[in-house]
């Protein structure tokens, strides 16, 4: 089930008389709110993958009736409804506690152990793939098309970002390989794109680097000259030791 609109009240009493013991996550968001936007597109990645849940968004300032009972004083805020009632709330744009709300409540059927199994070992190969790929630059941005052209807006705000901070990065299209783009959004428990890694580690989406960069704490996450010379240095050296390497006379 996709992102639907709440129009009015009626219709947010009426998806809650009949969403029964199904999980509706509903998002009190506001237009002219960037955060919420970005959430939006949080909340439609996890509408592809939890098709038993619904999801809803709600434009708050539209609907004082409805934001007054359930005491919505910000946006983002998310609430979590089962039987008509609350059994969850999260305030703020963070997309990994609302990714891990969402799984807790959604009550998944567990499979049985041999297709428990199968998965496992598919998730075990994937995970070594993405470890490969993470760990192959010291910088590296997962997004969709390539920093010469960029594939959605958000993607192409993270190459500007980057870019203007003189940063030296190895991208992944996303967009090639469906295997590492639904592999990473649980790897990294971050269910959009684009997603930075430095050093083997999760930076975070647009909405991190954005913060660093106004904070003027971007410049220290990313690797210098320094670091990727003392990179290609253990990998020379590296190389050596294992007999790769000869110095021609």
């Amino acid at each position: 089930m996709a992102l639907q609109d709440v129009q009015d009240s009626a219709e947010f009493d009426k998806i809650l008389a009949n969403s029964s013991s199904v999980l509706t996550v509903v998002h009190f968001h506001a237009p002219w709110a960037i955060q919420c936007s970005q959430m939006n597109e949080v909340m439609e990645e996890l509408a592809k993958e939890n098709s038993h849940v619904k999801f809803y968004k709600l434009e708050a300032e539209n609907l004082p009736e409805v934001s007054h009972k359930y005491e919505i004083s910000a946006v983002p805020t998310f609430l979590l409804f089962k039987n008509q009632k609350v059994v969850d709330r999260l305030d703020g744009a963070n997309a990994p506690n609302l990714t891990k709300k969402v799984q807790h409540h959604a009550n998944v059927i567990t499979p049985t152990v041999t297709v428990v199994a199968k998965e496992q070992d598919t998730k075990q190969d994937i995970n070594t793939r993405l470890k490969n790929i993470i760990n192959g630059a010291p910088c590296i941005m997962f997004m969709k098309g390539s920093p010469k052209e960029p594939r959605c807006g958000f993607s192409r705000q993270m190459v500007e970002l980057l870019n203007g901070q003189g940063a030296k990065y190895s991208h992944f299209d996303i967009l090639t390989d469906n295997d590492v783009r639904q592999g990473l959004k649980v790897y990294s428990n971050w269910p959009t794109y684009p997603q930075l890694y430095v050093n083997g580690e999760l930076v975070g989406g647009l909405d991190i680097v954005k913060e660093l960069a106004a904070s003027g704490e971007l410049a220290s996450e990313l690797p210098t000259d320094d670091d990727l010379n003392k990179r290609l240095q253990s990998l020379v050296s590296s190389a050596r030791s294992d007999g790769i390497y000869e110095r021609k006379s």
